[in-house]
């Protein structure tokens, strides 16, 4: 069926390759129409947080991706770098986020060069809202955008439809519920480094905890006005289990660890055996041997002259 609808090839050549590529999109909606069923989408997990304390903005991410029901990476960095002021966590789809981040990172550059200044959040911002805006929502990147400029510090929630939401502090991904309760209860404006830093990391555990898409280990960056630390893999929130021994058999072998007698005693003895009827047999055979009476042979003389 795919051989009925050709690539679209009038395109210039010099389009292609340049961010995202919908060229396909006509096609698809051609397939659609014929009874095509395209490949359901992959359910993704991630738990993303960002607060903003009394000095900086601090940022936090589980670190585990999943494909459906299974763990691809356990240690996925989800903190990406826009600017040394501007860090991003990213949730979603893992290709759609890496290279939003990436072509934010690189106009961001662009303009610094330009312009001769550093890049304010909010430009940042408009940045990624632009981009997400003109696919409406096709992009699967759901951001939490935290930075320090000239302004103060910022904290951005950016959906996959562009839209935005400007908050002290904020939660995405599948853990978003129980982790902004924690967060909401926790947070308020006079917070300090070590207590914001407490407390993302009991948001992330929260997400980790209530959610199977999330897990693994916890990352953070702080951000100040002097620049940005990360902190990869700063905690781990579930620890593997350790084995308790040295396990070694041999190929088609299985361990036994004891070995249990016990002597049963016979107190009473019951046979059950299917009872044997012999009337209906009997009575079968017997009307077999009945000779024929009177009245039935003249009926059926009378049946053959018709």
């Amino acid at each position: 069926m795919l051989s009925e609808f050709p690539l679209n090839n009038n395109l210039d050549p010099a389009d292609v390759g340049r961010g995202f590529s919908f060229v396909n999109s006509k096609r698809n909606g051609d397939l659609l129409l014929k009874g095509y069923k395209p490949p359901q989408a992959v359910r993704t997990g991630t738990s993303i947080v960002g607060i903003i304390y009394k000095d900086g903005v601090i940022l936090g991410a589980d670190t585990r991706a999943t494909e459906g029901p299974i763990v691809s990476d356990k240690n996925c960095s989800k903190i990406h770098r826009l600017q040394q002021h501007i860090y991003c966590c990213g949730a979603g789809t893992a290709a759609d986020t890496e290279q939003m981040t990436l072509l934010t990172s690189a106009e961001m550059d662009l303009h610094e060069l330009n312009m001769g200044r550093q890049v304010p959040v909010i430009c940042a911002s408009m940045m990624l809202r632009q981009t997400l805006f003109r696919y409406q929502g096709h992009i699967s990147a759901a951001l939490v955008l935290g930075g320090v400029d000239k302004y103060g510090p910022h904290i951005n929630c950016i959906y996959p439809c562009g839209s935005i939401d400007k908050i002290p502090y904020a939660a995405m991904g599948s853990g978003t519920l129980a982790a902004m309760a924690v967060l909401e209860n926790g947070w308020n404006a006079s917070i300090d480094l070590e207590e914001g830093k407490q407390l993302v990391r009991k948001a992330i555990s929260a997400g980790v905890f209530n959610d199977l898409g999330s897990g693994s280990n916890i990352d953070l960056c702080v951000i100040t006005a002097k620049g940005a630390i990360p902190l990869r893999t700063e905690t781990i929130a579930s620890e593997r289990g350790e084995l308790l021994g040295q396990y070694s058999f041999l190929p088609n072998t299985t361990l036994v660890k004891s070995v249990s007698i016990q002597d049963i005693e016979i107190t009473e003895e019951r046979i059950y055996r299917p009872s044997r009827s012999t009337s209906f047999v009997e009575t079968h055979s017997e009307s077999k041997s009945l000779p024929e009476t009177s009245s039935g042979s003249q009926q059926r003389q009378s049946a053959d002259k018709k």
